[in-house]
């Protein structure tokens, strides 16, 4: 097998690999445009992923999606077990979300990506068979000083102890939904901020991770799918992240055990959603957002913002590009 990392020479393909996986984010993002705030989210979406498979398809690496959108008959998404690449080069697990918040694309707000990640082939965990995943995201002062398993409120005292903040500037991110109305009241009543997300929980893990970001701390139950992703940029952030399968009904819990999952309040390390430091997370922005500005027309150009996150080398760049209307739009 071909590792990402197998060489860290300058001639290896590993950090062209990642700039190629941009090239597929900016494709799913521009291709977006027509659809932004103008309330057809799934049309924004299958323009994202049709342009998103066309790029893959040119990369030199042997990828199998074990991340995706759907499954095979829901083509054509990109559904999980779907090659893509040359099929030459690093052999890869890859999660994609051509579009990480088709809501708010659709309603012109902000914090949509388009989202790869990809790591070395089978360390990647499949959590696909349970949707939504308890999670906890901080930077580099959360590692080995919050867990998942305390009362949120302790794990507010802890983090703030470790960054050395009163607690009433600590900002946690929550996604904004009934089943999270206890868990807001617990923050506020701990004595810290929240920053509500209406979408878009990748964007809310990695801004927790970044060094001085606006906030602290990403806590509560969005997609495992999401999750899993957010982990391959974590890696590279040297910051802390945990998920607990949370299904919704016996049914789904079944078909977690039956897919080799483990539930029951059992807690994935950062090491157990993507094995290894060999990943690769690159995003595009869509809509504007803390991360990455959004797609941005100006006449004869389109304008794009990415993220390139290599947890190899722990490094986060960015890469501002201009494109071409005519070859786009």
């Amino acid at each position: 097998m071909v590792s990402l990392t197998a060489d860290m020479s300058p001639l290896h393909p590993d950090r062209n690999l990642a700039m190629e996986l941009v090239r597929a984010t900016e494709a799913a993002a521009i291709r977006s445009v027509p659809f932004i705030g103008r309330g057809q989210k799934e049309k924004a979406d299958g323009a994202a992923v049709d342009a998103m498979r066309a790029f893959l398809n040119t990369v030199d690496f042997d990828g199998v999606i074990v991340i995706g959108e759907g499954e095979k008959d829901n083509a054509p998404m990109l559904f999980n077990g779907e090659h893509v690449g040359t099929g030459r080069g690093p052999q890869c697990d890859v999660a994609v979300d051509p579009i990480d918040g088709t809501t708010l694309t659709a309603e012109g707000r902000n914090n949509a990506l388009s989202v790869l990640a990809v790591s070395d082939r089978g360390s990647m965990l499949d959590a696909s068979s349970v949707f939504y995943m308890d999670k906890i995201v901080t930077g580099p002062a959360g590692v080995g000083v919050v867990d998942i398993r305390l009362p949120v409120a302790e794990n507010i005292r802890r983090l703030a102890k470790a960054l050395d903040k009163p607690i009433d500037e600590l900002v946690v991110s929550v996604l904004n939904r009934p089943r999270h109305a206890r868990l807001i009241e617990e923050i506020r009543a701990a004595g810290a901020g929240t920053r509500l997300m209406s979408d878009g929980d990748v964007a809310g893990g990695i801004n927790a991770a970044r060094h001085n970001a606006r906030t602290d701390m990403c806590i509560g139950i969005g997609g495992s799918p999401e999750g899993v992703a957010t982990a391959c940029a974590i890696k590279a952030l040297g910051g802390h992240i945990q998920g607990r399968l949370w299904a919704r009904d016996d049914d789904e819990k079944q078909r977690g055990i039956d897919a080799g999952l483990k539930l029951d309040d059992y807690v994935y390390e950062a090491d157990e959603l993507v094995k290894g430091r060999n990943t690769i997370f690159v995003a595009t922005g869509v809509t504007n957002g803390e991360l990455v500005a959004g797609v941005r027309r100006d006449g004869d150009f389109v304008y794009t913002e990415s993220v390139v996150l290599r947890g190899a080398s722990g490094t986060l760049r960015r890469i501002s590009s201009e494109h071409l209307t005519s070859k786009w739009l």
